[in-house]
C-alpha cells in the first residue's frame, strides 16, 4: 500500500502539468491571432483590379484615412484604428493578477491603396462586423519604485485613474497600445463589391471602387501582422 500511495504522489503533479500544457496549446491554437493567420493563409493574395463581385479575398496595402484621422491616446499618432488597455496589478495574499480597468477600441472607415489602386473598408463597431489583431507597439508602466512619466500621468488623469494609493505609493499600472497608422501596410480580408463613386478620390481616375465588406457568414478581417503567407496561388 505504501508503494502504491508513493506512486500516486508522482501521478497527481504529472496530471496537473499535462492539463496545464493542453490548456496552453488550445488557448494558443484558438486565439484570435492564430485564427486570423489560418484564415488569411487560405485566401489568395489579389490585386484590386482582379477582384470579383461577391468573392471572399484578401488584399494588402497602405491604410489611408477617408475623413479626419483618429488620434491614439498615448502616442498621439494619427491612425484609422487603435486598441488600448490600462491594467492594474492586484494582490490577494501570496498571488497577484492584472485587472483591466480601461479597454478601448476605436475604428473608422479607411482606404487601402497599392500602386495607385484603391479599395475602401467600412468597419462597424455596433454591430461589430470585423475581427482584428493589432501588433502592440507602445507599452508603458509604473510601480512602487517607478513613477509614471508626465505623459503617462496625463493619460491616467484623462481616464480619471489615480496613479497613487492611500499611502502615497505608486500603483502598479501598465498601458498597451496598438494602432493602424496612416500609411501603414496592413492586410484586410472581406467580400469584394464594386461600387460607383459618389465623389472623386484625389489621384484616382476611375468611377468605381472596390469595397471589402462583411457577410452573414464572414466578418471582415483586419490586421497589421506582417508576412502572412498564402497557401493558395493566384
Amino acid at each position: 500500500m505504501f508503494l502504491l500511495s508513493n506512486d500516486n504522489s508522482y501521478l497527481v503533479p504529472i496530471i496537473f502539468i499535462s492539463i496545464a500544457a493542453i490548456i496552453g496549446v488550445l488557448s494558443y491554437f484558438f486565439s484570435t491571432k492564430q485564427k486570423i493567420i489560418r484564415t488569411l493563409s487560405k485566401l489568395p493574395i489579389k490585386q484590386i483590379g482582379s477582384l470579383r463581385n461577391n468573392e471572399l479575398t484578401r488584399f494588402s496595402g497602405k491604410a489611408l484615412h477617408v475623413k479626419e484621422p483618429l488620434i491614439a491616446p498615448f502616442s498621439k499618432r494619427k491612425c484609422v484604428f487603435y486598441v488600448m488597455k490600462i491594467e492594474q496589478k492586484k494582490s490577494n495574499g501570496k498571488s497577484s493578477s492584472w485587472r483591466t480597468i480601461v479597454n478601448e477600441e476605436k475604428i473608422q472607415e479607411f482606404f487601402l491603396e497599392k500602386n495607385g489602386d484603391f479599395a475602401i473598408v467600412r468597419p462597424s463597431q455596433n454591430p461589430k462586423n470585423y475581427v482584428s489583431h493589432l501588433v502592440i507597439d507602445k507599452k508603458v508602466n509604473s510601480g512602487s519604485f517607478n513613477d509614471p512619466s508626465p505623459k503617462f500621468k496625463e493619460l491616467l488623469n484623462h481616464y480619471n485613474i489615480e496613479s497613487e494609493g492611500f499611502f502615497g505609493f505608486n500603483k502598479s499600472l501598465r498601458y498597451s497600445e496598438g494602432i493602424i497608422e496612416i500609411g501603414e501596410q496592413i492586410t484586410v480580408a472581406g467580400v469584394a463589391k464594386w461600387k460607383r463613386l459618389k465623389e472623386p478620390i484625389e489621384g484616382y481616375s476611375y468611377s468605381k471602387i472596390a469595397e471589402l465588406e462583411s457577410s452573414d457568414k464572414q466578418k471582415l478581417i483586419i490586421t497589421d501582422l506582417p508576412n502572412i503567407k498564402s497557401k493558395k496561388r493566384f
